[in-house]
């Protein structure tokens, strides 16, 4: 009986996938833990494996198609055998009796002929466009073959990082849409991503606008910002942040924090560690809402919203609370460059549990992030610039000239109340102006 390959869960909020190319054909042979597929979400490229070894006998998604999570991708029989196109055949021996098979789209493997490495057609194009001889290349996929991980680590340990091939091939051109003729039509249910304002559409369109389709990436984002907003209560509460002892204690330690380390101190991993001390105190905010419970988590798991070419992702950093500064800073600092070069895999962008935006130094002064399910909080920090402020010293006032941060606080209602949220501010407000991080 033929076992099914559905397209698995890659991530939270990740509910469908683009097929970007097959590596098998109808026919061929495979073994356990070959990669059959490779697929493409908002949040990672992904490469699937086979769940068993056999013989593919459909193929049920075209290259470009978007899939959801859960569909069959293909199928295997187990129990067949490939027929001599795909495996060959011995001379003097009889062909194996052919396997039945419908295909719905073919991508034939093409590999080297006599004793070239074998690879993955990912892992062929990334050596080409980094210069990388094959045969210098480990292989850990099955019987050796050499895949994209394999490809990154050996550039990594020769100084270069190759670029994905998903990066640097165009997504295929879709024609542009000719504007509407609007006109009266009849009423059509409406779909969730469509207005639901009466004949809305008919003047949202004008002569000379430019319609541009919503992307598989930017339709997946925009569903789970407006299930979030539809889900959760959003309240708000915004504190102001001196930072001047942050700062001091940075540019004390940054010279050889970045001899010792290899990389920059910035001001992220100290806003990180003061929050993850506050979750701690203040349980409520590391929760999700299950039904008509509140369920509050035992572990620290915070997900940093972070920006790529290709949209927002969320990578997270598990247990937090067990990490020093100087170990957040190494984990962050690994998590986005990762994210920018789009190397996550699904494991990178689960189980988080307190989200932090931060827009960087163009985030302007401050603004309230939409809550990432099933969390039930996230902070959003400004940009931080010198402002004039009032400081009060044994008994006397005075303007002086400081760093300061706005951190917002967006939590959902059904949770956290105003006193828990405000307080939860405020503590990280004190962690942060204390200026107490061991480095």
């Amino acid at each position: 009986m033929p076992i099914s390959v559905e397209l698995p869960s890659l991530g939270e909020s990740v509910v469908e996938g683009t097929v970007s190319r097959w590596l098998v054909s109808v026919g061929d042979s495979v073994e356990t833990d070959q990669p059959l597929v490779e697929v493409t979400t908002d949040k990672v490229d992904a490469e699937i494996p086979s769940p068993t070894s056999g013989v593919v006998v459909k193929l049920q998604a075209q290259e470009g198609e978007v899939v959801q999570v859960g569909a069959v991708l293909a199928e295997i029989d187990d129990t067949a055998t490939a027929s001599p196109s795909a495996s060959g055949s011995v001379a003097g021996e009889a062909p194996p009796p052919a396997v039945e098979v419908e295909a719905v789209a073919e991508s034939p493997v093409q590999e080297p002929a006599g004793d070239a490495p074998r690879a993955t057609p990912v892992a062929r194009r990334m050596a080409a466009e980094a210069n990388l001889e094959l045969g210098s290349i480990e292989g850990s996929g099955s019987g050796g073959r050499i895949t994209k991980q394999d490809v990154v680590k050996h550039a990594e340990e020769a100084g270069e990082v190759p670029s994905s091939p998903m990066e640097s091939e165009a997504a295929p051109t879709r024609p542009e849409p000719s504007l509407p003729t609007p006109t009266p039509t009849p009423a059509q249910p409406q779909s969730s991503r469509e207005s639901s304002r009466p004949g809305y559409a008919q003047y949202a369109l004008q002569p000379g606008d430019r319609v541009v389709p919503m992307s598989p990436v930017r339709r997946v984002i925009a569903d789970h910002m407006v299930y979030s907003k539809r889900t959760s209560p959003h309240v708000g509460t915004v504190a102001e942040v001196d930072m001047i002892a942050v700062d001091r204690l940075r540019k004390e330690h940054k010279q050889a924090f970045a001899e010792t380390y290899g990389f920059g101190l910035t001001y992220l991993p100290f806003i990180v560690h003061a929050v993850v001390r506050t979750l701690r105190e203040f349980p409520a905010l590391n929760a999700s809402v299950l039904e008509d419970a509140i369920v509050e988590k035992r572990a620290i798991h915070v997900g940093l919203a972070a920006e790529t070419d290709r949209g927002l992702v969320v990578p997270v950093v598990r247990n937090a609370d067990r990490l020093s500064l100087a170990g957040l800073a190494a984990e962050i600092e690994d998590l986005v460059n990762r994210a920018r070069n789009r190397q996550l895999g699904a494991d990178d962008l689960r189980g988080g549990t307190f989200t932090i935006s931060n827009p960087g130094r163009q985030g302007n002064l401050y603004g309230f992030a939409i809550i990432n399910q099933p969390q039930v909080g996230i902070l959003r920090v400004g940009e931080i610039k010198k402002r004039a402020v009032v400081k009060s010293s044994h008994g006397q006032d005075s303007i002086v000239i400081t760093p300061m941060m706005y951190a917002a606080l967006s939590y959902d209602h059904r949770a956290v109340d105003g006193a828990a949220a405000n307080a939860f501010l405020y503590r990280i407000r004190e962690l942060l102006e204390e200026g107490d991080f061991d480095l």
